[in-house]
């Protein structure tokens, strides 16, 4: 049975229907959640049941938003390893220390989990095209769930995002739109022809569901770790799904029953050449300013204003964690280090929280005694323009000088 009872706004508290496609507040305008019967989920199921449920995102069923199971659209998402990094952790005095390796999803990165969950609803509701900004990762997961689910996509990206997200976009067939600005501009696209061109908007935070996929990796977490959370987790953010979702989950954990009261420090990390959430949260204000001229080699961080600014700085603040800013440079470094440290090639957003982790020890943060869990967002093979190097060639009609290796 479904538990899904209404959605409530994250602002102001407004009640909407959850039986219709719905945006945002309609009073407010901010960002609408999911709500459950979380009592009826209690006697219908408990913790001990998903262990007889296949490893993905869906075996929290009770506390996902789709109605009917033929409506769900899936390629297996979720339920992605978390490794312990002993020798990076050795490196940096994280003894404790572990990856949570989203390059393992479909489509190499977590948006998998938000895009399986709103072109689900998509499809529940009958909506037939879907339109979207997207700073290039969302783009290649819609077009391949939309493909799956048999819908139209459109899909504006900024002219130089990277190239394997166009291509993923165009094999899948979407119809793609290069935009010669940032995710911001092609925001503004997608809004101003929602109604002209008869498109469903699934912008981070601009539908409902995005978010309920991404909570899965709460709920996945307190799993993987024996119901207990880390200490601290450090989470690249750019607009914030995944750090607002994973907070909710927790909540709903613990109403459940399922988890304790003790949360983990939550932390952001922002590139120093777009980080709108580190400045806000330094300057001590309750949401963010819009960042001018954004620049960052870490696509999914070059995200300049987030509706759901508010929600990530509560957040924060509530869990008594921080936000911190690390340069391109430390980035692509630290893309390396995982890659040789770990044998993880990550995305240049992954090997952020890296960086972070590093400064964090260094400035007394974090201590050896720390639980700490960095999201490795997406799949570096998806960024071959992150690593580059000269490769020595051998001729094979020479004698090989043995000595020289």
């Amino acid at each position: 049975m479904p538990f899904l009872t209404h959605l409530e706004c994250s602002k102001c508290g407004e009640k909407h229907a959850a039986d219709r496609p719905q945006t945002v507040c309609t009073i407010c305008g901010k960002p609408l959640l999911s709500r459950y019967d979380l009592e009826a989920v209690k006697a219908a199921c408990n913790r001990d049941d998903l262990l007889r449920r296949p490893a993905t995102l869906w075996r929290y069923r009770e506390v996902l938003p789709v109605a009917d199971d033929g409506n769900i659209v899936t390629l297996g998402e979720g339920f992605t390893p978390l490794l312990p990094a002993n020798r990076l952790g050795e490196q940096l005095g994280l003894p404790r220390l572990m990856v949570k390796d989203e390059s393992q999803i479909p489509t190499g990165t977590f948006k998998a989990r938000g895009l399986a969950m709103a072109v689900s609803r998509a499809k529940e509701f009958g909506l037939r095209r879907l339109a979207i900004p997207s700073a290039g990762n969302a783009a290649g997961a819609l077009a391949a769930y939309a493909a799956r689910a048999g819908l139209e996509t459109f899909i504006f990206m900024p002219q130089d995002a990277p190239d394997m997200n166009k291509k993923e976009c165009d094999a899948t067939g979407a119809h793609l739109y290069l935009v010669e600005g940032l995710i911001s501009d092609c925001g503004k696209i997608v809004a101003g022809g929602k109604a002209a061109a008869g498109w469903f908007d699934v912008s981070t935070l601009k539908e409902p569901y995005r978010v309920e996929g991404k909570k899965t990796m709460g709920y996945e977490l307190a799993e993987q770790l024996g119901w207990t959370l880390p200490d601290a987790i450090i989470y690249p953010t750019g607009g914030g799904t995944g750090l607002i979702g994973m907070w909710k989950a927790f909540a709903e954990m613990q109403e459940l029953g399922w988890i304790g009261p003790d949360r983990p420090r939550m932390i952001t990390v922002q590139s120093s050449g777009c980080a709108p959430i580190v400045r806000a949260f330094e300057a001590g204000a309750q949401e963010a300013e819009f960042w001018q001229g954004a620049q960052t080699v870490a696509a999914g961080l070059r995200v300049p204003a987030a509706i759901g600014d508010f929600l990530m700085l509560q957040v924060l603040r509530q869990s008594g964690g921080t936000a911190i800013a690390v340069s391109d440079t430390e980035i692509l470094d630290e893309v390396r280090r995982l890659a040789q440290a770990e044998g993880l090639f990550a995305c240049p957003e992954g090997a952020a929280t890296v960086a972070a982790a590093r400064h964090l020890r260094e400035d007394g943060v974090l201590s050896a005694d720390d639980r700490v869990v960095l999201f490795n967002t997406g799949a570096g093979m998806k960024y071959p323009e992150a690593v580059l190097g000269e490769y020595p060639v051998l001729d094979p009609r020479q004698t090989v000088d043995y000595g020289r290796f």
